[in-house]
C-alpha cells in the first residue's frame, strides 16, 4: 500500500490595504517605496483618491500643512473605509522667525482605520529663495512658480521643487518617502517608545 504525503499549503503573505488622499504620481511612488521597506513580507494594495485638503492651495505654516495632511488622510478613509491605513501628504512652507528664512517640506499623516490613531512625519526641509517666497505671498502655488522658473510642466508630479532645486539629487518621492517612514513609526516600532 502506498501512502501519499500531503504537501503543506503555502501560507499567503499578510495583506495591507492603504488609501491615499492624492492621485499625484510622486506621492504614490513615495508611499509604494516606503511600504516595500516597512512591510517587506506583506502584499500591498493602494487606492488613490483626489480629495480636498480643506486648507489653502499653498499652505504657509507647519500648522496649516499638517492639518491639510490629516484632512486628506481622513477624506481618503471616508472613501475607502475598509483600508488598514489612510495616508495624507501635504506640502507647505514655514518661515523660521529667528532667521527670517522660509523652508518647504511635506507633512505626512497616517491614520489607522480601526483605532483612529494618527502618526505624523515630515520630509526634509529645503530653503526657498526670497524671490520664490514673494511670489507665494501673492497667491501663487509653489508648483506654479517652479514650473514657470524651470520652464517645465507639472513638476509637482515628478521631481518636484525638491528635485529641481537639488539638481535631481533628492526628488520629491524620495524626500516624501522619509516622511512616510517617520509617520509610520508609532505603528511599526515597539510600544515601549509610545506608551
Amino acid at each position: 500500500m502506498t501512502t501519499t504525503q500531503q504537501q503543506p499549503v503555502p501560507s499567503r503573505p499578510p495583506a495591507l490595504h492603504i488609501t491615499l488622499g492624492s492621485k499625484n504620481p510622486s506621492k504614490l511612488l513615495a508611499v509604494q517605496s516606503a511600504l516595500s521597506r516597512l512591510f517587506p513580507t506583506h502584499t500591498h494594495s493602494i487606492t488613490t483618491h483626489s480629495v480636498p485638503s480643506h486648507v489653502s492651495p499653498q499652505p504657509m505654516s507647519d500648522d496649516e500643512t499638517i492639518q491639510g495632511a490629516i484632512n486628506r488622510a481622513k477624506e481618503a478613509l471616508l472613501l475607502d473605509p475598509e483600508a488598514d491605513y489612510g495616508i495624507g501628504i501635504e506640502g507647505g512652507t514655514h518661515t523660521i522667525p529667528l532667521i527670517s528664512r522660509t523652508f518647504e517640506s511635506g507633512w505626512i499623516a497616517i491614520i489607522h482605520s480601526k483605532s483612529g490613531k494618527i502618526g505624523l512625519g515630515s520630509s526634509a526641509r529645503f530653503e526657498l529663495s526670497p524671490k520664490i517666497v514673494q511670489r507665494l505671498k501673492t497667491g501663487e502655488e509653489l508648483a506654479e512658480v517652479i514650473d514657470d522658473l524651470s520652464g517645465q510642466e507639472d513638476v509637482r508630479s515628478g521631481a518636484g521643487a525638491m528635485g529641481i532645486l537639488t539638481n535631481g539629487c533628492v526628488n520629491r518621492d524620495v524626500a516624501y518617502a522619509h516622511g512616510v517612514f517617520f509617520a509610520f513609526a508609532p505603528f511599526v516600532s515597539g510600544r515601549q517608545y509610545w506608551e
